[in-house]
């Protein structure tokens, strides 16, 4: 893959951003346009960029706890199989040890056993029904 950038969410992207996710995956589970918007106008964004089009973005939410949470992943239809998601949760990681969270969450819905198989082979575990974590190595 040549070119990827990513860059942190501008405004100007989120109406983009919002109906490519729409496109994919409005008929899944789980789907709701409020919390998607909402993710996306409150949470930290972050965008990759392949060749001057979105490849897909990151939604990051922290809480006080010491924990970032992927509330969404998502790669545009064209840009898949080409490490887009793979370099947004690199991304997201590296955020979340800059933040000094102890730990990187993602919420999956039960039955995306596709997305389940990918982050494990990242190395996140099951903690909850629509959590899978990643303990961070800490900044002492």
């Amino acid at each position: 893959m040549h070119d990827l950038e990513i860059a942190p969410l501008e405004e100007s992207e989120l109406g983009q951003l919002f109906g490519l996710a729409k496109t994919v995956f409005a008929t899944a589970s789980g789907w709701s346009d409020c919390r998607v918007l909402d993710a996306l106008a409150r949470d930290v964004g972050f965008v990759a960029h392949e060749q001057g089009e979105v490849a897909g973005y990151v939604a990051l939410f922290t809480s006080d706890c010491r924990e970032v949470t992927v509330e969404q992943v998502f790669v545009a239809p064209g840009h898949e199989h080409r490490g887009v998601g793979h370099r947004l949760l690199a991304h997201a990681e590296g955020y979340a040890i800059a933040e000094h969270a102890r730990v990187l969450c993602i919420v999956v819905e039960p039955d995306n056993w596709r997305a389940r198989a990918f982050y494990g082979r990242l190395g996140f575990v099951p903690v909850q029904t629509e959590l899978v974590e990643l303990v961070l190595p800490s900044m002492v």
